[in-house]
């Protein structure tokens, strides 16, 4: 086991990372999830990193998890006759069906159900919101705007539509091959982007039938209303800041990120801060530091895992923002108001018995100084529910299948290991005390929190608390 770190790092995979020996080296600074990003890349290129990480994983010797981030529909406008543009503000633009090439005047819009939500005085953002249109009329399958922030304008740049649902369903075709794809291949999370309504994420949890954990994507203010409902039905939620923010005012937005990690912490569910935590790290050794608090922030609330998105997929420096990344985290970690902050909010208890044991441990674990609590875990649930209570001692997760095992490893404060399930109560803290021990996260004479459910092998059924001593 790696130095106990409670925080998650995720790593986005490309070009940068392509060689073995940097991915080797990324993992051992502390990745714990790979991203692969179906926005850019082939599925060739995906299935070889797959098959690279899966490699190293067994020659780590721990649980590295896969995330594949399905790209969504992507709204975009055509092509120009002559070039990039450039649009100036209060100049009239016009966008449209008609595939001609365009001009300084228009340009082709293929997507009609933009022009079916679109009204009168809502505005289009392009280029990740450095263009700003206004609409001003709205004509069968045409849209006269004038231009409220002006600049260059080139080929196929995307397209936002701030305050409008949109009649299109998050799985694109691509989406669609993507998906099965990343499925046969056996990932850990699939990532939904453009997530909207509920209704996208119960799509993809019947398509994907358990076979990987569903992960929404909170990054459309769509998504945002309907925050609850979505994060009870995914199995975990991205903050994709980047698109939130070309939406939404950037001063909307670190709110918003505390409001979504809460939530998600309410539920149970693990929640991933991403977009832009170390950006200037594509291109220099060191970040902002204004980055650094950036990512100590979202630590600081208590997200269970900070993603580096460009900096490890196209930058020059992957290893470093890695290492800074976790040097980061374990800062934190160790100031005397982490605690303060993480205990200053505790989610709520639901009466089951799963949350009364997870409660108890916690509690037990501090009073007893503890080295760690150890979870039976074969879903996965009780090793959520005992870091959904952000104990101060480290989770072991004993896991009894390998899928589990990489699914946790985006979870706050859980390591796992593979083992068989106890056979009894017996070999429950004998097996305990053993892993404990060999994974260094104890020392003998230590005393460590059990939880586990009777009768062993049941999915769900925590009721079950011991305290033991390491040996």
């Amino acid at each position: 086991m790696p130095q106990v770190r409670r925080t998650k790092i995720v790593a986005t995979l490309g070009p940068a990372t392509d060689e073995p020996a940097v991915l080797r080296a990324i993992l051992e600074a502390g990745v714990d999830v790979v991203r692969l990003n179906m926005s850019h890349g082939s599925q060739e290129d995906h299935a070889r990193r797959y098959r690279l990480v899966r490699e190293l994983e067994a020659e780590i010797g721990r649980p590295v998890g896969i995330l594949v981030d399905l790209q969504g529909p992507k709204i975009r406008i055509g092509r120009f006759a002559a070039g990039p543009i450039r649009l100036d503000p209060g100049q009239p633009f016009r966008l449209d069906l008609d595939p001609a090439p365009g001009d300084t005047s228009r340009v082709q819009l293929p997507h009609p159900e933009v022009f079916a939500a679109a009204v009168p005085g809502s505005e289009l953002l392009l280029d990740d919101g450095r263009i700003r249109l206004r609409i001003e009329r709205v004509q069968e399958g045409v849209l006269e705007t004038v231009v409220e922030v002006g600049g260059a304008l080139a080929d196929h740049k995307g397209v936002n539509v701030p305050g409008v649902v949109l009649p299109i369903p998050a799985l694109s075709e691509k989406d669609m091959r993507d998906l099965a794809f990343a499925l046969d291949l056996g990932v850990d999370w699939i990532a939904l982007s453009f997530v909207q309504r509920p209704d996208d994420v119960a799509q993809l949890r019947k398509l994907v039938m358990g076979r990987a954990g569903v992960l929404a994507k909170i990054e459309k203010p769509a998504a945002v209303e309907h925050l609850g409902e979505i994060v009870d039905l995914a199995d975990a939620v991205m903050i994709a800041r980047g698109d939130l923010g070309v939406e939404l005012p950037p001063e909307k937005v670190p709110g918003l990120q505390k409001r979504i990690i809460r939530c998600a912490r309410d539920a149970g569910k693990p929640v991933v801060v991403a977009t832009q935590m170390l950006e200037s790290m594509r291109d220099a050794p060191i970040p902002t530091r204004a980055e650094a608090s950036d990512v100590a922030n979202a630590v600081y609330d208590g997200a269970d895992a900070v993603m580096l998105s460009a900096e490890t997929a196209s930058g020059h420096y992957p290893l470093e923002a890695v290492r800074m990344m976790r040097r980061i985290i374990y800062e934190v970690e160790r100031d005397e108001l982490y605690r303060a902050y993480l205990d200053a909010y505790r989610a709520r208890a639901e009466p089951q018995p799963a949350d009364a044991i997870t409660m108890a441990a916690r509690e037990v674990a501090r009073v007893m100084k503890a080295a760690c609590i150890v979870c039976y875990t074969t879903s996965g649930a009780t090793a959520l529910r005992a870091a959904r209570e952000r104990p101060e001692h480290p989770v072991l997760g004993l896991v009894t299948r390998l899928p589990t095992a990489r699914r946790l490893t985006l979870v706050w404060g859980v390591h796992s290991v593979v083992t068989e399930d106890a056979r009894d109560v017996d070999d429950m803290v004998e097996k305990a005390r053993y892993w404990a021990r060999t994974t260094g996260v104890a020392e003998p004479g230590s005393a460590i929190v059990v939880t586990a459910g009777v009768p062993f092998g049941t999915p769900g059924a925590t009721n079950l608390l011991r305290l033991a001593w390491v040996t």
